[in-house]
């Protein structure tokens, strides 16, 4: 005998240790030798017990996580309940639908509240589940949407102590059930009264079924006819030889008329039988021939002409036919179609749980199924299929399948869900640069305010001028978070594509290094766009910067221009582009490629394929961010081994500008300025800003410039000091407060206190923090971060009218 002694670690040393004692005892006593030999034995025996335990749990337990990971991977809302109301497991889909173990139907309930016949089936579904009993149904429930909803509850006795539930939406399932049912009583009504008689009978002779015509002409039923041989309903045997027969019938009443007989002969899983066709009173051969075809033509608008597609599945199988809506869906022919298996346009990760379901309808053990595949044709596809057994005298005969196209459905949810990924991705950014920016403007402020008090020659001044370029650093990458969260306030002009290229050629050669090649081509008379030309800049040298990283044993860049005119919209990643004329920007390289699953996320914030440290995740996100707020759109194109094409698409202008007005200057540039302007001035400046840093630091700095400061946290504790003091010249608020916001606290003052001027102050965008104010209404407006020589250029400015 072997066991682990690993896994029974514990009983073995039990024993070994019982062993031991026994064996001590028997070397001092004759006398205990027997009894010691006979407790080492239970102890080993024990041991042995307690280590097969011990194995058997550990089994049990894994088979437990193999049966969790089969629940849960289960499409129906399942919950696994013990007898005295303990939940056992719950897969997603009942954490969704169902109700606590104790009563997990409760939720339907409450939806059934008005439908007698629901509620009915619900509560027997409990009795059921009280006593351990199995029950299935099927009810239909009012969705939140009004829409009708069908659902499949099901309550199973798991083992003595515990019943298992399951519910399934069956709405889809239910409504093709209805279209079919439709569908086969209109056929049957159809071939019922044809002008024509029709019968089928077997290799004997006997009658297996008939139409309602041929039985009202012989004055019977068609259950009459059935199971009688054609000696005794027609009066003689048609030679199954030829194909035509003229016979003398008797009808209703027993008047005699000529009629002619047509048949074939096929065979039907090996029983011989026949289709045939009566006319009476020798119709001329035109005139039935166009019935049938008028009947074929009726059954072509049913199948050919459907909006979905059909394919009629033989029992191996095999598709016997398709309609037109399947082969145009596939990109395939009929022939094409016909006689392969079904399985076969099934792409390989569906194929096995397709042929399982789909066997699973063949043999019976269920009425139908509905799949959602992808399938192999011309192009990929995802179809939903509705699986429906066709019968033929009692027995399957075959599948009837319906195909629906639902890959623009897929797609759009694919993108619904990326748009609302990049939206709250973008509330996230913004939200982290309004806050980072309030950081920067106290550590930039009191940067200037030590910078003050240390001078240029002091052993300080080059650690606190470190500081404040970090800082100035950091603020840059602030702006890359607005740029993508589309928070920042752009200043557009027309551009030529060419030209701006042609400046930033020097710049991208020093910033690609010696081992990269960098071609241009210039394409003709591309027109003018309109961006921000800094922003500009930005996109071009992001993606150079990108295409460097992604080449590092060298390599060769090439940027190529052109014009892209579309006559309908088109579809370029999750976005639609409108029609129109674009100028398009192509940055091709020859690096190392992005993988495929990575090409949905790259233009995600703080998303990186480099390694940690090697990059900020910000490049590609803001280049998306600045394009998409310009109106344009990026596309890219990868293969590992094949390198990148970022395409970039601004709308194109055709008209040449009278003139371009100047690019004003950044506040970086107003802040270096070392122009000597007497910045000190008098007055009672009120500061509102809830953060402690820029409050402190801006008061520090307004009262070294000779105002009077008085400050508030809130714009509640703003309108008390407004109304404790008349001679308030200038008010100076955050917009973004707890509690009265900065636009809210500016309207009011300007309607009460019409003389004081106003400066907003924000970490968001001008466009943003002015939301809600006239632009003409003469507020001010400072973006954070600023230093201590804006702050007081701006309050000298509104001071001087």
């Amino acid at each position: 005998m072997h066991t682990d002694r690993t896994t029974g670690g514990l009983p073995w040393v039990l024993a070994a240790s019982t062993l031991g004692a026994a064996g001590l005892v028997a070397a001092e006593g004759g006398l205990l030798t027997v009894a010691a030999t006979s407790a080492a034995l239970v102890a080993c025996a024990s041991a042995w017990v307690l280590a097969r335990r011990w194995d058997q749990a550990r089994a049990a337990a894994g088979h437990v996580d193999h049966l969790a990971g089969a629940l849960e991977s289960e499409t129906r809302a399942c919950v696994l309940v013990h007898r005295d109301g303990e939940e056992i497991h719950r897969n997603k889909a009942a954490r969704r639908l169902l109700g606590p173990a104790q009563r997990p139907l409760a939720p339907l309930l409450d939806r059934a509240a008005s439908d007698d016949r629901a509620l009915t089936e619900l509560e027997r579904l409990e009795a059921a589940a009280a006593v351990g009993a199995a029950r299935k149904t099927e009810i239909a429930l009012t969705a939140p949407d009004g829409s009708r909803e069908w659902l499949s509850a099901e309550v199973r006795p798991a083992g003595r102590d515990a019943v298992v539930w399951f519910v399934e939406d069956v709405t889809a399932r239910r409504a093709i059930e209805e279209t079919l049912r439709r569908e086969n009583e209109w056929l049957a009504d159809f071939v019922d009264f044809l002008p024509v008689g029709c019968y089928s009978a077997d290799s004997d002779g006997i009658i297996r079924s008939a139409n309602h015509r041929l039985a009202e002409w012989l004055g019977g039923t068609p259950s009459e006819l059935i199971g009688h041989s054609l000696e005794d309903v027609l009066g003689s045997v048609p030679d199954p030889e030829e194909e035509r027969v003229e016979l003398r019938l008797m009808g209703r009443g027993g008047e005699v008329f000529q009629a002619m007989v047509a048949h074939t002969v096929f065979d039907d899983g090996g029983e011989i039988r026949t289709r045939s066709v009566v006319v009476r009173d020798m119709v001329p051969e035109h005139q039935w021939e166009r019935a049938l075809r008028a009947a074929e033509r009726r059954f072509r608008w049913l199948f050919d002409d459907a909006p979905v597609g059909i394919a009629l599945v033989e029992l191996d199988g095999s598709i016997g036919t398709c309609n037109l809506a399947l082969q145009s869906m596939l990109g395939i022919d009929h022939d094409g179609i016909s006689g392969r298996a079904l399985t076969a346009i099934i792409a390989e990760d569906h194929r096995n749980g397709a042929a399982e379901q789909l066997a699973k309808v063949l043999q019976g053990s269920v009425t139908g199924t509905h799949l959602e595949v992808r399938l192999k044709g011309k192009r990929e596809l995802i179809a939903q299929l509705f699986v429906s057994p066709t019968h033929e005298d009692g027995a399957i005969s075959g599948l009837i399948v319906h195909f629906i196209d639902a890959t623009d459905q897929r797609n759009l949810e694919v993108q619904f869900a990326q748009s609302q990924k990049m939206q709250a991705m973008g509330q996230l950014a913004g939200g982290v640069a309004h806050d980072f920016n309030n950081l920067l403007t106290a550590m930039i402020g009191f940067c200037d305010l030590l910078l003050q008090r240390h001078g240029a020659g002091d052993p300080s001044f080059a650690d606190i001028m470190q500081i404040k370029q970090n800082a100035n650093r950091a603020a840059s990458l602030v702006r890359q978070l607005l740029a993508f969260s589309r928070r920042q306030a752009l200043q557009p002009r027309l551009l030529n594509v060419t030209d701006a290229l042609a400046d930033l050629h020097n710049l991208l050669r020093r910033l690609l290094g010696e081992t990269i090649e960098l071609k241009m081509v210039h394409g003709r008379q591309l027109g003018l766009v309109r961006v921000d030309p800094g922003q500009f800049d930005q996109v071009i040298i992001n993606l150079a910067v990108n295409a460097r990283d992604a080449m590092p044993g060298g390599g060769t860049l090439t940027i190529r221009t052109g014009i892209a005119t579309f006559d309908t919209p088109i579809q370029r990643g999750p976005e639609t582009m409108p029609a129109g004329d674009y100028v398009r920007i192509e940055v091709v390289d020859t690096g190392t490629g992005i993988p495929k699953e990575h090409l949905s996320r790259i233009f995600e914030p703080f998303f990186s394929t480099k390694e940690v440290g090697a990059g900020t995740g910000l490049g590609l996100s803001t280049v998306y961010g600045i394009l998409r707020q310009t109106d344009g759109f990026v596309v890219v194109e990868s293969e590992i081994g094949q390198g990148a094409a970022f395409s970039i698409y601004l709308p194109r202008i055709e008209a040449e500008p009278a003139h371009e007005t100047k690019r004003p200057a950044s506040p970086a540039a107003a802040d270096s300025d070392t122009s000597t302007t007497d910045l000190t001035g008098s007055g009672t400046i009120l500061l509102v800003e809830d953060e402690d840093a820029v409050r402190m630091f801006a008061g520090r700095a307004l009262k070294n410039k000779g105002y009077k400061v008085l400050e508030a946290r809130s714009g509640e504790q703003a309108l008390d000091v407004l109304r404790a003091e008349d001679a308030i010249d200038v008010l100076i608020s955050d917009v973004v407060m707890p509690g009265m916001d900065g636009v809210t606290l500016a309207k009011l003052v300007a309607m009460e206190r019409p003389t004081i001027r106003i400066i907003l102050i924000s970490g968001y965008s001008e466009d943003v923090a002015r939301n809600g104010i006239d632009p003409d209404s003469g507020v001010t407006f400072l973006p954070k971060p600023f230093s201590l020589k804006q702050l007081a250029g701006a309050v000298k400015q509104v001071m001087e009218g």
